[in-house]
Formats: structure tokens, C-alpha cells, sequence
């Protein structure tokens, strides 16, 4: 039976977002989302669909917009956006069981239509609309749409078809996607095209979805390996997923990671502190969600400039656990093994793998289970007083001492700011608190 699959994205969401707190509209308001607080080098997490309209792109650094555009600067506050990506989630609830619902992100998803047309009566166009104005007169937000015959064509409906329509819905089946889009370029616009697969694929005078669908799959499969499968589906519009297959998917293995880019880079002792922070905190998590493991994964990225290969690496315990004691151990010695001690360091990457329930747990002979259990109970007092008082109402020594990121980062999520905290005067002062 044929599916009809809806795709709906939140147009410039963080952005939008802000402007619509102001009582502004993202059609005509030059708004970008972006902390002061940094260099000019920051990454504007997005700017508004009036900016887009200069030809600003969503993902271009401070520095990089026009100075002859003038623009509001607003500080990201991503407990806001996810209060507001929650509150929509629930207006597709009112159309649609969350079985037919996948959230792809915090500004997108979605939704398998097929059994819904018939009870309401309504195309798959009507349907994204209805729903795409229930959006917009909660939230203020606008939204756009693609519609396909799979997930895949639904997607490239939004990503690619949707932007030159005035309605902003696209609508795709294999056939219309092959009549117009064969020959679009970039071919970067396509799902799943990064620049690494188009060079590739330039290299080899491939230019298009087309020309792609045209090509020997051997070359495909030499090129890319069991990757060439999907991208000559996707070639042909093809995709055999299926809601339900996402929905009933369970990976074989499990992890628990945190990574982090420094706004400057830090030398091997400091290196050293911000790895045990991370470590500390990951064991923390895991206590909470109850889960152990026994192996961890180490990567560390060194400043451009002094063209050096990155760190990594893997270290086992000898026990499975989430004492930090154990873990922190395991990640210091992979450190002090990996890392160059005279190359700047600017990222870090800690991988927990093989996650597992805590009724996993095992102890070898020279581990002391009492020592471990009473390391276990501080930790759960420690997420108890965190949970009612804050993240940084409890911490360690080492996160006060200098060079810690720990506090910084207990007020961000995904690496920005969680909400409005005080900027200083040199920061350009962008909300107004009475508008909350």
C-alpha cells in the first residue's frame, strides 16, 4: 500500500522564536541568535527569514554578515526552545497518534498521514496546512511542509521543492521527483550529500541525482561501499523505511557521550581538568539513568594551525560500573597515552560504550564492592541536591579551579545558553525581560 508521509519544519525556529517574544515579525525583522558573550567567530544558531532574504545564510559566523546590515543580536535561550518545540509536539498530537509521529529534530518531523486522510476528509496538502495554521495562531511561528509518496521524497519536498512555493508546502512522488529534480545543483541540497560524498562524486564527473541514477553501481559501491545503497535509492526517490520501522527499531549497543568545543585552546595540565570534569559528570548520568559500563572512548582535536592528526582512543575497566573512581582512572591514563603534550588542544570528545542496566555490574577480585556502593550513594545524594537546587548547587574542587568549564557549562544546553543571564556592558543587550 502506498504511504503518504508529511515533513514539517519550523522555519528559522530559534529565530522566530525570539522575534515573536518581541512582538516582531521573522518576515521583516533582521534578527540573528547569537552570544554576545563570544568572539565574532561564534556560529549564528540562526538568524531570521528577513536576514535569509539578504542573502545572509543560517549557519555563517558573526563576522561573516554584511556591516552594512543593521540586526538584532539575541542570546541563545534553548530551555525556551524546547519549552516551545514541546508545546507544538503537542498541537500534532491533536491530529495525529505519537506512533505516526517521529521527531527528527527540535524544528522538524514526520508524520505518516496515510490512515488519517480518509477520517478527515482532506488531502495530504490540506491536512500539512490545517496543521501548519494551528502552528502559526498558537505560536506566532511559521512553518513549512513537503509531502511524499515515502520519508525520504518528504523530506526533499521541504528541504528542496518547498522554497519556491508562496504556500510553502512542496509535494513529491518518485516520478515528479525525477521530472524535477534530476537535474538540481547543487547536489549538496539533497539529504544525506555532504561535501565530502559530492567531491567524490565531482571527481568521478558526477553532478546530479540524475546523473547518479545513470552511473554503473559498481563504481557507486567502489566509491562509497555499502553507503552507495542508500544513495542510489535516494537517486531513484526511492526510500523502504517505513514509520513503523523507526518506531520498532532497537540498537544493538548503547553509549552515553558529551563533547565540547573551547572558545580557546588549552594546553596539555589544563587539557587534563577538563577531561576529569567531563568523566565526572558522565558517571553522574549514568547513576541517574542507572547504567554502567566498562569501556571508554577518548578524542581530542588540536588546534588547525599546527596541522596535527587528532587524538583517539579506547580503554577498558576492569569492572563494570559508574564509579568515577574506576572510569576517571581508565580516561586518564588513555590521556597521558594518546595526547601530545606540547600541541594546543581545542575540542574534547568522552564516549562511555557498551552502556548497560546497573544490574550488569561486575567486580573483579582487587575491586572493593562497599567502597563502590558507598561512592554510588554519594552520587545519588549529589544528583538529588542538584535536582531540586540546580546543577551547580553542589560541586567538586576541581570545578573551581582555574581553567573548570563545569559551572559555565551547567548553564548551557547543547553548548549554549540555557536562558537570559546577565550580560555585561560590553554584551549588546537584546530582550526585554517585561516581554517574557
Amino acid at each position: 500500500m502506498d504511504r503518504t508521509y508529511l515533513c514539517i519544519d519550523l522555519k528559522s525556529f530559534y529565530a522566530s522564536a525570539e522575534c515573536v517574544a518581541r512582538g516582531l515579525d521573522p518576515m521583516t525583522t533582521n534578527l540573528v541568535v547569537a552570544d554576545p558573550s563570544r568572539t565574532d567567530k561564534t556560529i549564528c544558531l540562526a538568524v531570521s527569514p528577513a536576514m535569509k532574504a539578504l542573502g545572509v545564510p543560517g549557519r555563517c559566523r558573526v563576522f561573516e554578515i554584511p556591516k552594512t546590515i543593521k540586526y538584532i543580536m539575541a542570546p541563545p535561550q534553548m530551555a525556551t526552545y524546547i519549552e516551545i518545540s514541546a508545546n507544538i509536539y503537542e498541537i500534532y498530537l491533536k491530529y495525529l497518534s505519537k506512533e505516526d509521529i517521529h521527531v527528527y529534530s527540535i524544528d522538524e518531523a514526520f508524520m505518516d498521514v496515510t490512515d488519517y486522510l480518509e477520517l478527515y476528509g482532506m488531502t495530504a496538502k490540506e491536512l500539512g496546512m490545517m496543521i501548519m495554521q494551528d502552528v502559526y495562531q498558537k505560536t506566532g511561528i511559521t512553518a513549512a511542509c513537503g509531502i511524499g509518496s515515502n520519508l525520504y521524497l518528504a523530506k526533499i519536498a521541504l528541504d528542496i521543492t518547498a522554497k519556491h512555493t508562496e504556500d510553502h508546502i512542496g509535494i513529491l512522488n518518485e516520478q515528479t521527483y525525477r521530472d524535477t529534480l534530476w537535474n538540481h545543483r547543487p547536489i549538496t541540497d539533497f539529504w544525506r550529500v555532504g561535501p565530502g560524498i559530492a567531491k567524490k562524486l565531482r571527481e568521478n564527473g558526477i553532478r546530479t541525482m540524475g546523473e547518479v541514477a545513470q552511473t554503473k553501481e559498481d563504481l557507486l559501491y567502489h566509491l562509497f561501499g555499502v553507503d552507495a545503497e542508500l544513495l542510489i535509492d535516494h537517486a531513484w526517490g526511492r526510500e523502504p523505511t517505513l514509520m513503523s520501522d523507526i518506531k520498532h527499531y532497537k540498537p544493538k549497543a548503547n553509549s552515553l557521550g558529551s563533547s565540547q568545543v573551547l572558545g580557546c585552546d588549552c594546553d596539555f595540565e589544563r587539557g587534563k581538568l577538563i577531561l576529569k570534569e567531563m568523566v565526572d559528570l558522565l558517571c553522574l548520568e549514568m547513576v541517574e539513568k542507572g547504567l554502567v559500563t566498562d569501556s571508554i572512548t577518548l578524542h581530542i582535536g588540536y588546534n588547525k594551525r599546527y596541522q596535527k592528526k587528532s587524538a583517539h582512543g579506547t580503554a577498558t575497566t576492569t569492572v563494570i560500573s559508574s564509579s568515577a573512581k574506576v572510569i576517571m582512572k581508565a580516561a586518564l591514563d588513555l590521556y597521558e597515552t594518546i595526547v601530545d603534550r606540547y600541541t594546543p588542544i581545542h575540542r574534547f570528545s568522552v564516549t562511555f560504550n557498551r552502556v548497560m542496566d546497573e544490574r550488569y555490574q561486575q567486580y573483579d577480585l582487587f575491586t572493593d564492592p562497599e567502597e563502590l556502593e558507598k561512592e554510588h550513594k554519594m552520587q545519588q545524594a549529589m544528583l538529588k541536591i542538584k535536582d531540586r537546587f540546580g546543577k551547580n548547587a553542589i560541586l567538586k574542587g576541581m570545578n573551581l579551579e582555574k581553567g573548570a568549564t563545569t559551572i559555565e557549562r551547567n548553564q548551557q544546553i547543547g553548548g549554549h545558553r540555557a536562558g537570559i543571564v546577565q550580560l555585561d556592558k560590553n554584551e549588546v543587550e537584546t530582550w526585554d525581560k517585561d516581554q517574557r
